[in-house]
């Protein structure tokens, strides 16, 4: 080593560990931390899955739409629909591999590091990252804001140190920016209960999974795949289509995440070729366009969009 290089070599060792310094304070200062979507592979067509073991799967859809494929690991008859319209595949027992798979994603998620943890959902704004909870975690009457653009996501893990539920009542989730419910997922470790509220996302779940008048005035979008039972009750479910969000299926250019095309539940047929008719599911009050309109008229009548 030459004189120059023994004088300048610590001030170039220091230069570069404070431009390595400045580099790091200036992602941390914006706040977005870098998060992948989470790839559903195999099971990205179904919206509600049951993948209990032993044969124990259990899907019960009580005054509900669903948009997406529906499976369980259970037999034909664990899949029960009562004033329930299904605009998709009903796959019950589901294949071994199904099992598999959904096993491997549960716990290929579990394991994915966390950016921060939280103590609470409600009067957050957050951006694309992984946020965590210790344990288990409970909302009511909480708004929670996710902003970023339509190829951002977000991971919600519930219950890190092993067990912890997911309870929301009266529960917002509201998304700014373009930000697409298809790639905001919840993964839980125990049970997920939703009561009203507008949860979006794909759940899920090392438990049962319960959603109650999720959404009233627009349909659910997301998944709800669990290790235990899973009971929709009262409220329009939209299943995501493909590995993450994009384009919605419609032809008007936006981009919200939601890849099924929304169906017009009025009287008569709409455009979207997938209305079952007069379905009111036997409750008069129940509008028969899941994104409003009056029970026996035909809605939006163009298909929503």
């Amino acid at each position: 080593m030459n004189t120059f290089e023994s004088t300048f070599s610590p001030t170039r060792k220091r230069l570069a560990l404070c431009i390595l310094g400045i580099t790091a304070a200036s992602a941390g200062f914006s706040g977005v931390y870098a998060s992948e979507p989470v790839s559903f592979g195999s099971l990205s067509d179904f919206a509600v899955l049951s993948a209990a073991p032993l044969e124990g799967g259990a899907v019960t859809c009580t005054d509900s739409l669903i948009f997406g494929d529906v499976g369980s690991s259970g037999a034909p008859a664990s899949v029960v629909q009562t004033n329930c319209y299904i605009d998709g595949t009903i796959i019950a027992p589901v294949s071994a591999q199904v099992l598999t798979d959904f096993n491997d994603l549960y716990d290929t998620v579990a394991n994915q590091a966390c950016d921060e943890y939280l103590t609470t959902l409600a009067g957050q704004t957050l951006e694309p990252g992984t946020y965590c909870f210790e344990a288990a975690s409970t909302t009511t009457d909480g708004v929670l804001t996710l902003e970023g653009g339509s190829s951002d996501s977000w991971l919600f893990k519930i219950g890190t140190l092993g067990t912890g539920a997911l309870t929301g009542t009266d529960f917002d989730v509201v998304l700014s920016g373009g930000a697409s419910a298809c790639n905001v997922t919840w993964w839980v470790a125990e049970a997920a209960t939703i009561t009203r509220g507008d949860v979006k996302g794909n759940i899920l779940a090392g438990a049962a999974i319960s959603m109650t008048g999720v959404a009233p005035t627009s349909p659910f979008e997301g998944r709800a795949l669990a290790t235990g039972e899973v009971t929709l009750t009262n409220l329009d479910f939209l299943g995501c289509e493909g590995d993450s969000g994009g384009d919605n299926g419609d032809d008007n250019g936006d981009d919200n995440g939601t890849e099924r095309a929304k169906c017009n539940q009025g009287v008569g047929n709409g455009p979207e070729d997938c209305d079952p008719g007069n379905s009111n599911q036997g409750d008069p009050s129940r509008s028969n366009d899941e994104l409003g309109g009056t029970p026996g008229n035909p809605g939006r009548k163009g298909g929503n969009r």
